[in-house]
């Protein structure tokens, strides 16, 4: 029981720091996708909240809301 606590231990403390790698990877997709992307001007606005959003909460450590700013972002996008 031990060996089980400590892995998931382990495992949610790598979580954070795989997770924060991916935000700049997510961020430079948008910026890609948003140089030929065609959408309506609601959905634009959205995008580039979403994105801003997500780099604020990567910043400030926060990558889960992070990541999910920028998935919805990526979704509107199509990516």
């Amino acid at each position: 029981m031990k060996r089980l606590s400590l892995a998931l231990a382990i495992a949610a403390f790598a979580a954070g720091p795989a997770l924060a790698f991916q935000c700049p990877a997510d961020m430079s997709e948008i910026d890609a996708a948003l140089e030929t992307a065609s959408l309506s001007e609601a959905d634009l606005a959205k995008v580039k909240e979403l994105r801003a959003l997500g780099e604020t909460e990567h910043e400030a450590g926060n990558h889960q809301a992070a990541v999910d700013a920028l998935a919805e972002a990526k979704e509107i996008l199509g990516l």
